[in-house]
């Protein structure tokens, strides 16, 4: 299988009048800007294609994870047709690329996020966290993913409300 460095990016670009964040994959050949609805980059990290593919498919699950929580409180997050919303801050998405990057640079430690954000995609990890369930640092892992899925948008929550009977 072909390792050739990639370079993981987090950039944020418009298409069609909207902007969006996008967490991708590029060849080092590229000139990551060269791509019309690419606007800056943020971050990028040269690093192996299969390394890249692990991360990038961690910093997904961890915004997924974010943005289905944020659904589930009835928080209105926009979703562009492109990438991710830019109603989440890019700081958070730095945190999120950032932490994943890093931690991946230790198998143990990296196996043990990975089995944490896992678990964290059902149930939150304060219980876990909590009742002293995690020791060391699979709690301190813990602590750090749960506070990657802590934001909370500055917009107001929508109410749903109960369709009529008669429509």
């Amino acid at each position: 299988m072909d390792n050739s460095p990639q370079y993981l990016i987090l950039a944020s670009g418009v298409n069609d009048g909207e902007g969006f964040w996008i967490v991708g994959i590029k060849n080092i050949d590229e000139n990551i800007l060269e791509d019309e609805n690419l606007l800056d980059c943020h971050r990028k990290e040269l690093i192996g294609n299969e390394s890249a593919k692990d991360i990038l498919s961690a910093i997904n699950l961890n915004v997924n994870n974010l943005l289905n929580e944020l659904k589930n409180k009835n928080y209105l997050i926009e979703r562009p047709t492109m990438g991710i919303s830019f109603d989440i801050p890019l700081e958070i998405l730095e945190n999120i690329f950032d932490f994943w990057l890093d931690i991946y640079k230790t198998q143990e430690a990296w196996e043990a996020c990975i089995g944490l954000l896992k678990i964290r995609k059902r149930i939150p990890l304060t219980d876990l966290i909590e009742s002293e369930s995690l020791k060391g640092n699979s709690k301190k892992w813990a602590i750090k993913i749960e506070t990657l899925h802590n934001y909370v948008p500055c917009s107001l929550r929508i109410e749903k409300l109960n369709d009529p009977m008669w429509e």
